[in-house]
């Protein structure tokens, strides 16, 4: 420090004389002018920060010019002008004790005790810019911009947070669900094993003389056994052997036992009929009324109810609202306005003819004059059965089916339902779970007659509702053989025609067949509410070669006409083959693909089995296992615990499903409300499976019923109940059964053949190669 003094002291010295040696040093005499000036500089500055100057200083005394710059100094010093301030010179700022104020720049300690002409006034003049420069507009706008600018990059921060965390999720949800689909495999791995591990104790027990369902021949092999037991299998659960073997008059009331007739009241404001339509409602019906008072909403009500029992296509409406706004389909002539032919228009019914031929395939073009629309196709089945059977006469329909159509054909003719018993379990000559086959039909109808009902028609969905099952043309042309044999009508419903989304899947329309086994007695039903994405819009359409019952369905269109501004948009939409083709069923296409395999996969992560189909909104599934005693009366107990939960879906019940715990859900809804919908479907299966693991534990082992041994190729796992639980609970011909469901349910015996086995775990192959050689 005293280095730095000295050396600081030599250059103030230095610096002194060069500033005497020009003539600008003050003398060290008093100047008075000058000192009364700075006296007065000092004491009107109330801010000023430096020391006061010691009391006794001399100045030198100088030349006249000296005088002359001095007084020019401090002229502008005292001048409140920004100019005057600008342009003082540095040199001329001089200290008390005759340094620069370049020079007292080296010293702080110097530079803080010397005062400073004009310092205040300069100081506080820039605050005062500096205030007006905030309230400059341009400054407000910098402001707010960079205010803005902020914002958005946080806003990104967050976007890209969450987009990670987003996508941290999806890796963990597909982590998951490799994981649960590699468990899945080592079940079924297992589950093989343990089957042919019983098939090989019968085998060997029936060697012996043992007592067995069959008495199989020394030195039969497996696949011979499996020619020869194929189609065997124990009968049914107890509920649908009881079901089965009530009268079919007690069948047809059950049938309509919607409502609850201890409920039953009736009204005297009615007949017997309206007494009857008053209260004919069911879970369908019960479940669509609770979500219209309770609709979920993104916004205004997160918390409603998710729907996923109505079959409609949510997934198009952008497309859909597009096309039908634009100007084609805004026409209003004289001729829309007035009463049509009540068949429909006549434009419209060529446009449907030419739509028909081309999407069905038709081998020759099909006629207008064959075709008559109506409001949809509910009004079809109603006008159908109304003409094509008495009062108290029945229709022949394969059950489960779509419950809507018990509804459509019983309230206006009083037209009753035969059903065709579908179940899970293959039988017979079936090669799928719920397959459809003329021996079933055949069985269901001399049941019928055999308890003096008249049965007139026979019903055909195609796609099958709620199975989604399409039929080949082989089993098509073997229902209407079927049915001319028997002089039935054939009512083929192709409303989803068009909702086969996966190409792997083939479409086969009655009307695309070469030949009908009875054009007078086949009747088509098309609509657009399901492929157009457009169930608001009522529009069905028939089409029949029977002129007597084009005329008496036209008779009643009267009651079930549509509008004419309607039917000119519906020709305008059927007529535009090139938007249909290149956008809608594309776009329509791929969206449902992607939410069917959404909602498949979730299934196949909570390990719920269901049918695997590709055309249509929905998925059939297996919930049998959530029932603890496998009753209608649990599976309405388990729909509306999901209604509870805010998640509406279809029972079986709803469908005239003989086997309970099979339910129906719509999967052609956005994917917010898919991803919220199966959330809650989770949470209700998962209390519901602590809750029967908690009753398992009390209670012993006990057989399985037969009836819920099922599932095939189509069912993608097979639930843990289909496994005999306890020794002894099989014959032969239950795990004939069980190895094939295995077989079909995964190409499991595709990867793992029995030269890979025998190289990858000799010891085992060799044990089981022996076990094999001994039987």
């Amino acid at each position: 420090m005293m280095a730095q003094q000295v050396l600081q002291g030599s250059m103030v010295e230095s610096y002194h004389h060069q500033f005497a040696s020009s003539g600008l040093p003050f003398g060290h005499s008093q100047h008075p002018e000058l000192m009364e000036i700075k006296c007065e500089e000092v004491n009107s500055d109330e801010h000023c920060l430096t020391p006061e100057p010691p009391p006794a200083m001399p100045y030198q005394q100088g030349s006249p010019e000296e005088h002359e710059m001095e007084r020019a100094f401090l002229e502008r010093a005292q001048n409140d002008s920004p100019i005057s301030r600008v342009e003082i010179p540095i040199e001329t700022s001089v200290s008390p004790s005759g340094f620069s104020e370049s020079n007292m720049a080296n010293s702080s300690r110097i530079q803080n005790v010397v005062p400073r002409p004009g310092f205040s006034a300069l100081h506080r003049l820039r605050k005062k810019r500096k205030g007006q420069r905030v309230k400059d507009p341009l400054d407000d706008l910098l402001l707010k911009t960079l205010t803005s600018q902020r914002a958005m990059e946080e806003r990104f921060l967050q976007m890209e947070e969450r987009r990670f965390q987003r996508d941290l999720d999806v890796e963990e949800r597909r982590m998951q669900l490799e994981q649960r689909r590699f468990e899945l495999e080592r079940e079924h791995e297992f589950r093989m094993f343990n089957v042919f591990a019983q098939m090989l104790s019968i085998l060997k027990q029936s060697h012996s003389g043992s007592s067995s369902s069959l008495a199989m021949p020394r030195g039969l092999d497996f696949s011979q056994a499996l020619s020869e037991i194929a189609g065997m299998g124990g009968g049914g659960g107890g509920d649908l052997q009881e079901l089965r073997a009530r009268p079919l008059t007690e069948r047809r009331v059950d049938m309509h036992g919607f409502c609850n007739p201890g409920d039953f009241q009736r009204s005297p404001y009615l007949s017997a009929r309206g007494n009857i339509a008053n209260v004919f409602r069911g879970s369908t019906e019960e479940g669509y009324k609770a979500y219209h008072a309770d609709k979920y909403d993104e916004d205004k009500n997160p918390n409603g109810i998710i729907n996923f029992g109505t079959s409609e296509n949510k997934l198009c409406f952008d497309l859909m609202s597009k096309r039908l706004t634009q100007t084609d389909m805004n026409l209003m002539e004289p001729p829309l306005l007035q009463y049509p032919d009540w068949k429909g228009h006549m434009f419209l019914r060529e446009e449907v003819a030419r739509f028909l031929t081309y999407y069905c395939k038709a081998p020759a073009p099909l006629k207008a004059e064959n075709v008559i629309v109506l409001n949809g196709c509910g009004s079809l089945f109603s006008a159908l059965a109304t003409v094509l059977c008495d009062p108290g006469e029945a229709v022949l329909i394969a059950t489960p089916f779509y419950g809507g159509i018990t509804q459509s054909v019983f309230l206006y003719g009083n037209v009753k339902l035969v059903y065709a018993y579908l179940d899970s379990k293959i039988t017979g000559t079936s090669t799928r779970p719920f397959q459809l086959t003329v021996e079933k039909l055949e069985k269901a109808l001399q049941d019928a007659r055999a308890e003096g009902v008249t049965v007139r028609a026979l019903i055909l969905l195609n796609p099958q509702n709620p199975l989604g099952d399409i039929y080949s043309l082989s089993e098509l042309r073997d229902y209407l053989e079927f049915a001319k044999r028997h002089e039935l009508h054939v009512i083929v419903d192709e409303i989803y025609m068009l909702s086969v989304f996966d190409e792997s899947a083939t479409f086969h329309s009655v009307l695309g067949m070469d030949r009908l086994p009875d054009p007078q007695r086949t009747h088509v039903m098309w609509g657009i509410s399901k492929d157009f994405a457009v169930s608001g819009i009522r529009f069905g359409t028939l089409y029949t070669e029977n002129q007597d019952v084009a005329n008496a369905v036209g008779s009643l269109c009267y009651f079930h006409g549509v509008c004419g501004p309607v039917q000119h948009k519906v020709a305008q939409l059927l007529r535009d083959r090139d938007w249909i083709n290149q956008v809608y069923l594309r776009a329509n296409h791929a969206r449902l693909k992607a939410a069917h395999t959404y909602v498949t996969d979730e299934l196949k992560t909570l390990g719920v089995p269901f049918l695997n189909r590709n055309a249509g909104f929905f998925v059939w599934i297996d919930f049998r296992k959530y029932l603890r005693t496998g009753t209608f009366e649990e599976e309405m107990l388990l729909w509306r615990r999901f209604l509870d939960n805010k998640v509406l879906l279809s029972c079986g019940k709803a469908f005239e499903c003989s086997e309970p715990g099979w339910f129906r859900i719509i999967f052609a809804d956005k994917t917010h409300r898919l991803q919220l919908g199966m959330q809650r479907i989770r949470k209700v299966l998962e209390e519901r499976e602590q809750e029967i693991l908690a009753e398992e534990k009390e209670q012993p082992c006990q057989s399985d019923q037969d009836g819920k041994a099922d599932s095939t190729d189509e069912v993608i796992f097979v639930s843990r109940h289909q496994e005999p639980t306890c020794a002894g609970s099989s014959n032969l011909g239950d795990l004939i059964g069980l190895l094939q469901q295995q077989m079909r349910s995964s190409d499991w015996l595709q990867k793992n053949t029995a030269e890979q086995f025998a190289q990858e775990k000799p010891e085992i192959y060799d044990v089981f190669s022996k076990l094999v050689g001994k039987q």
